[in-house]
């Protein structure tokens, strides 16, 4: 019998998945008691595009809702992730001393994991962010973000695994298929492959549910040697998000496994989950059907949502599917780009003026241009020469063709608002000025906090605010009460 930790994603990727990450602070405070004390290894709660939708979105403070969080969360690190080394947006790589305001900052606030992403699984990306998050005392993980191509294959991953382990030294390695494109036979010799590769050091599963093979995918994992988990808690899993932490509890235990999670925090984090769901309209996971294209095109769900806006807006719905099957050719093109944040929107965006133009590469975004000329890392494969000629010579003149380290910010950030807070300096740095000045608290002052009861008690309560009846009748399908004074 071997003991498996579940780490759980419901409040970043499952929010992040099913609910376009609008989850407010205030929804999601509440069930933190009981998921601190649910018995998970980390809990997931924030991450760059948090961030982003916060300041954008929400208008909340988001270093105060990780503030927040931490005072209720007494037992389980708090966790979130950033992307190499621009965080946010779409530029190339912020300087290093930025990225040390950024993760001493979310330190402060009471972030002790983080795991540092790059869509291209440049190592040196990873394992700079690495080690400034260990320079402050915090616990790094390397992701390896998994992909379906020629040229990802599992000795490279095997490969890359080595390499950060041996340079940068993280204290665990994460498979991370965000597209959830990992099968159950690639699992049997992609693990085995990063296993051994990663001696000493735990490995991490975490796969998503798009295909419906996530839950498999994880078990698979957890036979080949794995004994960390990523799960989400219903109705913010399945679907597009993680394995459901209830269902994969019994699966693990059934093989045999300790779990050692709270069954009944997990019910009572879920029943809270569904009220809100429920009362705001936002849509709940379900397990999702096996779909063969998506292998080809790889675009997440969420963007493919956007595509089907944008064309719908501009009477192109009818162009979806040719959009889709230029990506797939976009992709190839320009080096077997992972179709992963900011890659995915990379490649799509290109793909679409391919399509809505009617020629191809005649439009060049400047992330297309910055990505082909290594402003963002090496692209994994080479790209097409042809195609490669055709973007530098139709995307911006002001990009470098060289690749230079970006200049120290902090100071200059420092001397232009020297009132500032560190968490001032971030937001002025990442956003416009307009939008720094439009966020608010996480939890407004006087707000009540977000309570989920049973409907009766809504009921009761509400009638105790009216005038006396004389007469009061309820019903519910073929049951009647009759409650008279």
């Amino acid at each position: 019998m071997r003991r498996i930790r579940l780490i759980d994603t419901t409040i970043r990727d499952g929010n992040q998945s099913l609910w376009a990450t609008r989850m407010t602070t205030a929804e999601a405070l509440p069930p933190l008691e009981d998921m601190d004390n649910a018995g998970f290894l980390h809990l997931d709660v924030h991450s760059a595009l948090h961030v982003d939708v916060c300041v954008r979105f929400l208008h909340e403070d988001p270093f105060e809702r990780v503030r927040l969080m931490a005072s209720r969360v007494k037992h389980t690190p708090l966790r979130m992730g950033f992307r190499s080394g621009n965080i946010t947006g779409f530029s190339t790589r912020l300087p290093d001393d930025f990225v040390d305001l950024w993760v001493r900052t979310w330190r402060r606030c009471g972030i002790e994991v983080f795991w540092c992403h790059d869509g291209l699984i440049d190592t040196d990306n990873i394992g700079r962010n690495i080690s400034i998050v260990k320079r402050h005392g915090g616990f790094g993980v390397a992701p390896l973000t998994f992909t379906d191509s020629p040229v990802h294959d599992d000795e490279m991953y095997a490969r890359k695994t080595r390499e950060v382990i041996e340079r940068y030294h993280p204290d665990t390695v994460m498979i991370k298929d965000s597209a959830g494109l990992l099968t159950v036979d690639r699992v049997r010799t992609l693990v085995p492959a990063i296993l051994e590769a990663a001696g000493d050091v735990p490995v991490e599963i975490h796969s998503h549910c798009v295909t419906g093979l996530g839950p498999l995918v994880c078990l698979e994992a957890v036979k080949l040697g794995v004994d960390r988990v990523h799960t989400a808690i219903a109705p913010l899993a399945d679907g597009p998000s993680h394995p459901s932490a209830a269902q994969m509890i019994r699966n693990l235990r059934t093989l045999g496994h300790a779990v050692d999670v709270d069954d009944r925090r997990i019910a009572d984090v879920s029943n809270y989950f569904t009220a809100i769901a429920k009362r705001t309209g936002r849509p709940v996971g379900a397990p999702a059907q096996y779909d063969v294209f998506h292998y080809k095109h790889q675009v997440p769900g969420g963007m493919l949502a956007n595509f089907e806006v944008q064309l719908r807006q501009a009477g192109m719905l009818d162009k979806l599917d040719a959009v889709l099957d230029e990506i797939s050719r976009v992709r190839v093109e320009l080096g077997w780009v992972l179709m992963v944040t900011p890659f995915s929107q990379v490649v799509g965006v290109q793909a679409m003026l391919n399509v809505v133009t009617g020629e191809r590469y005649k439009v060049v975004p400047d992330e297309v241009k910055r990505y082909a000329l290594g402003h963002y890392g090496a692209p994994p494969a080479p790209i097409d020469p042809d195609v490669l000629d055709k973007v530098i010579a139709n995307g911006s003149k002001a990009i470098p063709e060289t690749v230079s380290e970006p200049e120290p910010v902090v100071s200059k950030l420092r001397a232009a608002y020297p009132n500032a807070t560190d968490e001032e300096l971030i937001l002025r740095h990442l956003f416009e000025p307009k939008l720094v000045e439009s966020v608010g608290p996480a939890l407004p002052r006087g707000a009540p906090e977000i309570t989920i009861r049973h409907p009766l008690v809504y009921l009761l309560e509400e009638l105790k605010r009216r005038p006396p009846l004389t007469r009061l009748r309820i019903s519910k399908g073929d049951r009647t009460v009759d409650l008279m004074q």
